[in-house]
């Protein structure tokens, strides 16, 4: 007797190669997927002096409690297209207000996305700027006078936030 055996099919229509194949191919695929992420993303440059960075955190407070003295309050508003930014900044003690602000705006993990904006006063305590539209997420924004001697900072969430409400920090 002699058996007859169903003709084989090509290997490529067996499930267990593809089984197989599967992981390695994942790998590579993903490989290449961080490979891209990579080179396509820049995350800045880490910061070869810890210690006069963390030196210089007495100096951000003082200027932290220079802003809560001088009791400034701002409010930052984007124009609808993103394109310009407006500061109103208000003292309750009558204090001087400068003629030119600077506001930073810096996003938590890409450094290559952080702007600096100097905003010139058109009016007592308005200011006005031009801007890069910042793209969509938390932001850390800070608005300190050009001498560096106060700052207010908040977080912004954008694009959900056209406004935002600056007062000084208490620690």
């Amino acid at each position: 007797m002699t058996s007859i055996r169903p003709p084989s099919r090509p290997w490529y229509r067996e499930p267990w190669p593809w089984i197989i194949m599967a992981p390695p191919a994942t790998a590579v695929v993903a490989g290449m997927v961080m490979l891209w992420l990579a080179i396509t993303s820049y995350d800045g440059l880490v910061t070869d002096d810890y210690y006069k960075q963390g030196l210089a955190i007495n100096k951000t407070l003082r200027r932290d409690d220079r802003a809560s003295e001088l009791n400034y309050r701002a409010r930052v508003q984007l124009s609808e297209d993103s394109s310009r930014v407006r500061v109103f900044l208000d003292s309750a003690q009558n204090a001087s207000l400068p003629t030119v602000l600077q506001l930073r705006l810096a996003h938590p993990t890409r450094a290559g996305r952080d702007q600096v904006a100097v905003l010139h006063a058109y009016a007592p305590g308005q200011y006005e700027a031009e801007l890069v539209p910042p793209e969509a997420g938390r932001w850390r924004a800070t608005i300190e006078d050009i001498d560096g001697t106060w700052r207010l900072a908040q977080i912004w969430h954008l694009p959900q936030d056209r406004a935002i409400e600056f007062e000084p920090s208490s620690r």
